[in-house]
């Protein structure tokens, strides 16, 4: 046998000895997942090995932006008949982020490296639900709080006044999107991008106000000067910032925009709905008006922080 084909052999020899090893290497984990704030739970496709896979030291657990910040194990519990750890951390967790773990020693194997994040559609599910109910920029955030008395009086105008708003925002923040990632980032104009997204804005409500004027004069009518405060609303403005300030992409930044002005229709339905039933009501005269408006605004917010932390995904 000449030496080359005996390095090929000894080659493929060693190649098929450690097929197995890879093929573990490759197929352990088969599925992980957040537990809450505190937990990560691994699912494996064979038993493991107890000592190893219950001792904290042999995990390295880190956020994937920060793999210089090692996130402490308190503990490690083997469950499933080795087929399954749950990794308890004293500190919580930002499950938001993508965490890397490292494990050591599992099935044989030096090292094995998996990602544990949450499903993108349910992080997408979490900003609307968040900007929608969790985070309502009306009742959490006190934002728009002009607009909203304004055009709360009646069903008819809220909702109108809640569907374009909405309009406007989501336009306004997908062109927000486009000009900070393509325009005010490259050329590092980012001081400007409040006058930028008020610009914008203003646009979307001239086209907005133009298009109102000539299909629905009625409705148009209705929003009086209220239409042009949209403007300068201080939610619209915060659905940009909030964009630029977190990078979201532009499915994120739909969403967001989507969630706020929903929350807004929300909250001006629900205080319309209210209004029109205390115009039949018996109020003392010194709370008519603006004085009994705040006050149920203010139920309402009550009512809006029991869906704090709440967290469907």
């Amino acid at each position: 046998m000449t030496p080359a084909k005996y390095i090929h052999v000894v080659a493929a020899a060693l190649l098929f000895w450690l097929m197995p090893f890879a093929a573990v290497a490759e197929g352990l984990v088969v599925d992980q997942k957040f537990k809450g704030d505190k937990e990560i739970v691994v699912s494996f496709s064979a038993p493991v090995d107890q000592a190893v896979a219950e001792n904290p030291a042999n995990y390295t657990v880190f956020e994937e932006p920060d793999p210089d910040i090692k996130l402490e194990v308190a503990s490690a519990v083997l469950a499933a008949g080795g087929k399954s750890v749950t990794l308890s951390f004293k500190d919580k967790l930002n499950t938001a982020m993508t965490h890397v773990v490292v494990a050591k020693g599992l099935a044989g194997i030096e090292k094995t490296t998996f990602t544990v994040s949450k499903s993108y559609l349910g992080y997408l599910f979490g900003i609307l639900i968040s900007a929608l109910l969790i985070n309502n920029f009306v009742f959490t955030k006190y934002l728009g709080l002009c607009v909203f008395f304004g055009t709360s009086k009646k069903k008819s105008t809220a909702k109108g006044m809640g569907v374009v708003f909405t309009l406007v925002m989501v336009v306004s923040a997908l062109m927000s999107w486009v000009f900070y990632n393509f325009i005010l980032i490259p050329f590092n104009l980012n001081f400007l991008q409040i006058v930028v997204f008020i610009g914008l804005v203003s646009l979307t409500v001239q086209a907005i106000d133009t298009i109102l004027r000539k299909v629905n004069p009625v409705l148009f009518n209705s929003f009086g000067v209220y239409l042009v405060l949209v403007i300068a609303n201080c939610v619209i403005i915060a659905v940009p910032l909030i964009l630029a300030n977190n990078n979201y992409n532009v499915f994120e930044t739909f969403m967001l925009a989507l969630g706020a002005g929903g929350g807004f229709l929300l909250a001006l339905y629900l205080m319309s709905s209210v209004s029109e039933r205390m115009q039949l009501a018996n109020i003392p005269p010194s709370f008519k008006g603006l004085p009994i408006a705040f006050i149920v605004a203010g139920q309402f917010a009550m009512a809006f922080l029991g869906f704090s932390g709440l967290q469907l995904f």
